[in-house]
């Protein structure tokens, strides 16, 4: 078995067998590997927040970590080879995500924060030789580029030189709707507004979120304010929350959680997921969530995402396994690729 079946192998024997001391799971089944090798292996799930350890010395037991759902190793490839009605999922709201989970763990771990620590050194080297207007004119592609592709991640078919058209000189491309148009500029228009007010996030509230997704949805016939009916969404048979009242304390929940947290990464890669699974407004939602990590990043002097090389289709995917599984691995490694490549390809 490869590192990562032996693992997984691991995982589902401890969770099989909870509260196992590292001797009873090695002598559970053949392994295939030595005793110190084992453990070796347990360190590394313990690592990566899968196995919690309890105790001390030889009364140590292993248990899998309330957090295992979140960082599971999936496939997607697999997991989507079934149709949306006949994936078992997670179909409802789940108030413990925020409040219980996601409260009591780190969403990445030290060689994880390491390896972003890194990169974002590295932005603040490359930004202390940039002049003022350099650095403004970096930042400006940067919008051109998150502009189109959040619109494109929600079916907007401006091409990027269309986008840099329109967004520059006003230029309209031929074919395309009105309010596709109007869905790029009011994404420029909020990016403009984050670094124009970078402290407006700080701390975050609901009526911060509105605002934001009150410039996103400008002149697009969608409601603003949090809704106050049900909302579906395509592709997964995940139902968010239908009742105004409910949905506030999500957000306030989220907003404590967020508020909560020293580590920058984790603030946007909170914002980028729960905004997205509170489905707070009737449309927007994910370009909301979008702009709001983005402006936890900006506020804080750290490079912001553009997502311009990842797919659509993939973006899509790995959101919707964590509405229906509340698995965070995909989105995870989405968000720290294009963390680093943002600060390799603006600044």
């Amino acid at each position: 078995m490869v590192l990562d079946q032996k693992k997984k192998f691991i995982l589902e024997f401890v969770r099989g067998n909870p509260s196992l001391s590292s001797k009873e799971i090695h002598d559970g089944r053949d392994w295939g590997v030595s005793y110190a090798t084992f453990k070796r292996y347990l360190t590394q799930l313990i690592s990566e927040n899968l196995i919690l350890a309890i105790g001390q010395g030889r009364g140590r037991k292993y248990v899998i970590s309330p957090a295992y759902e979140l960082f599971n190793p999936l496939d997607i490839l697999s997991y989507f080879e079934k149709e949306t009605d006949e994936r078992e999922i997670k179909s409802k709201f789940d108030f413990d995500l925020i409040g219980d989970v996601l409260a009591n763990i780190e969403i990445f771990n030290k060689d994880e924060i390491d390896h972003l620590n890194n990169i974002h050194q590295q932005f603040q080297k490359n930004i202390s030789t940039l002049s003022k207007s350099a650095y403004q004119k970096e930042l400006e592609r940067l919008a051109i580029d998150l502009s189109w592709k959040s619109s494109q991640i929600e079916g907007n078919t401006y091409s990027l030189l269309e986008t840099e058209r329109l967004l520059k000189e006003k230029e309209t491309a031929k074919g395309k709707s009105k309010d596709e148009a109007t869905m790029l500029l009011n994404h420029k228009a909020a990016i403009d507004f984050i670094v124009e007010n970078p402290t407006y996030v700080e701390p975050l509230s609901i009526s911060s979120i509105e605002d934001i997704h009150s410039i996103l949805v400008q002149d697009l016939n969608i409601d603003r304010n949090i809704r106050k009916r049900r909302v579906g969404i395509s592709g997964t048979n995940y139902i968010p929350l239908d009742n105004q009242f409910q949905i506030k304390e999500a957000l306030q929940d989220m907003c404590a959680l967020v508020n909560g947290r020293e580590n920058i990464f984790e603030k946007a890669l909170l914002l980028l997921i729960l905004v997205s699974y509170i489905q707070p407004f009737l449309d927007g939602n994910k370009r909301t969530a979008r702009i709001i990590s983005n402006a936890i990043f900006i506020h804080n002097q750290y490079c912001p995402i553009s997502f311009r090389t990842i797919d659509s289709v993939e973006y899509k995917k790995a959101i919707l396994v964590f509405y229906e599984q509340h698995n965070i691995t995909a989105f995870k490694d989405i968000f720290m690729n294009q963390y680093e490549f943002a600060v390799n390809t603006y600044f």
